[in-house]
């Protein structure tokens, strides 16, 4: 008589492959890494969808500037900006800064 066959749950069969998609060398660290990842997915959509936001309201500040007269681009506020950003990060927040002053400008 043979034995009945072995059902794995999904969860089982993750936690199993897990090792090799994640780099760990053991299942317990796997589960951990996964679980990171998938946070830090979670985040990036939030970040990306709060650039979008910011997107969308920088368009609505030029389109005012420029309707009453004024420029575009207002240097002295995106200095104050990537002087913020740089405070608090280092000087990967002065490059992350101005990517976000990049994405935000002219999409008037």
């Amino acid at each position: 008589m043979s034995a009945a066959p072995t059902t794995v749950s999904s969860s089982t069969m993750s936690t199993r492959t897990a090792p090799a998609e994640t780099g760990a060398r053991t299942e317990a660290a796997a589960g951990v890494i996964t679980g990171a990842r998938q946070r830090i997915d979670d985040l990036d959509g939030r970040i990306i969808g709060l650039i979008q936001e910011r997107m969308a309201v920088s368009a609505v500040i030029q389109q005012e500037r420029i309707g009453s007269g004024g420029r575009r681009v207002n240097l002295s506020r995106e200095m104050e900006i990537i002087g913020h950003y740089s405070d608090q990060l280092g000087k990967p927040g002065t490059t992350l800064a101005m990517t976000l002053l990049e994405l935000c400008r002219g999409r008037v």
